[in-house]
């Protein structure tokens, strides 16, 4: 309150000042797009993205066409197939899978190569 007892222009008359703040808080947060990612989501989306962009570079290293081609349909298929996945840990256990057969891809060329 200002000095003097009077309040400043304003105050009170918003539905949040007798709340503290609460309403605010919920006010600002339901300002953001329905379809806006939380921090984790982008970062874990980020993650995804790296792997995939991981996954494709790989593939140019294989020598054959076709199988080139095959992985990368694959690949394709896979992160498709599982794009509308929202259960964080099931997203965990696929960037664990697809981290690990990125390495074994990677293991395998290197072997092709020597």
């Amino acid at each position: 309150m200002a000095a003097g007892g009077t309040r400043p222009p304003g105050a009170g008359s918003a539905p949040w000042a007798a709340a503290g703040g609460a309403e605010l808080r919920v006010m600002a947060a339901s300002r953001l797009p329905p379809g806006a990612l939380t921090l984790k989501q982008f970062l874990r989306r980020q993650q995804v993205l790296q792997l995939y962009r991981r996954i494709l570079r790989a593939i140019r290293d294989v020598p054959a066409e076709a199988d080139r081609c095959y992985l990368k349909d694959w690949a394709r298929e896979e992160f498709r197939r599982n794009k509308d996945a929202t259960d964080e840990d099931a997203i965990r256990m696929m960037i664990t899978q697809g981290n690990m057969q990125l390495q074994e891809l990677q293991r395998t060329l290197k072997l092709a190569k020597s």
